[in-house]
């Protein structure tokens, strides 16, 4: 399917974002501030790749790990399956295939921008489309009320997520999730398992974390919480690497991930 022919799930939150707007300078008020803040952000990398069209062998498998324990509607493991998300969303190529067993876990569509049909490329051009990706996801999550009080999952790239580097290429626009979601702010005594603060990168070598947010009012433009969970898988995945924070993947031989 052409990319062209899809219509854009990010361009929808975009419209949806300004339509609030729109509908209250029509009724003669000034914008309010936002009063839609999610409960619950669950933001996860995809799994490990074999290249720029698919996940390799590990990948493959802790996508279906993902669905059956921590992303589960049913196993005592999941973060989320006593508030079941409103929404899982994806990015590119390699998102989309990662939150496909969970989609199908919770019966769900995914929520997919055009351009994550497309495979990914490492480049300004592709990385300036993903920005855009970010902006306008971000804003319909803090403006739109259909997110009050919901939990959503973010299936994610994870320059995208956190990159000193994105945010240096693109010193003009906030491009990652650290900067739209002014996770930088946050105050050190609202953060946990994360000794450091909120980093300021997410390391190329992780695929075994996830980034949890939580928001105490339906008004907050800044999580209450940060709070960092591992990926420690029981059988059948209990073989999935779960290396330290920026520590190298140990990789088993014949996987195909690169």
């Amino acid at each position: 399917m052409k990319p062209a022919a899809r219509r854009s799930a990010s361009s929808r939150f975009g419209r949806a974002a300004a339509a609030l707007l729109l509908a209250g300078a029509a009724a003669g008020t000034a914008p309010r501030p936002a009063e839609a803040a999610p409960k619950r952000i669950v933001i996860v990398r995809h799994g490990e790749k074999a290249g720029p069209l698919a996940l390799c062998s590990i990948g493959k498998e802790r996508a279906q790990a993902l669905a059956a324990q921590y992303l589960s509607p049913t196993s005592p493991m999941s973060l989320i399956a006593k508030d079941p998300p409103a929404a899982i969303m994806v990015m590119t190529l390699h998102t989309l295939e990662t939150a496909r067993p969970i989609g199908k876990a919770w019966g769900m569509k995914l929520d997919a921008p055009a351009i994550a049909h497309v495979p990914i490329r490492n480049n300004r051009y592709f990385n300036a489309k993903l920005n855009k990706v970010n902006q306008e996801v971000v804003a319909d999550l803090m403006a739109n009320p259909r997110w009050h009080s919901k939990t959503v999952v973010m299936v994610w790239e994870h320059f995208h997520i956190a990159s000193a580097a994105l945010e240096a290429e693109f010193p003009a626009e906030k491009a990652t999730l650290r900067q739209l979601l002014r996770l930088g702010e946050i105050p050190p005594a609202r953060i946990v398992n994360s000794p450091g603060g909120v980093p300021d990168t997410w390391p190329d070598s992780n695929f075994n974390f996830f980034w949890i947010l939580d928001y105490d009012s339906n008004t907050a433009q800044l999580p209450s919480r940060f709070r960092v969970v591992r990926q420690y898988f029981q059988p059948p995945y209990a073989a999935l690497p779960s290396n330290d924070w920026g520590a190298k993947e140990p990789l088993p031989a014949g996987s195909g991930c690169n």
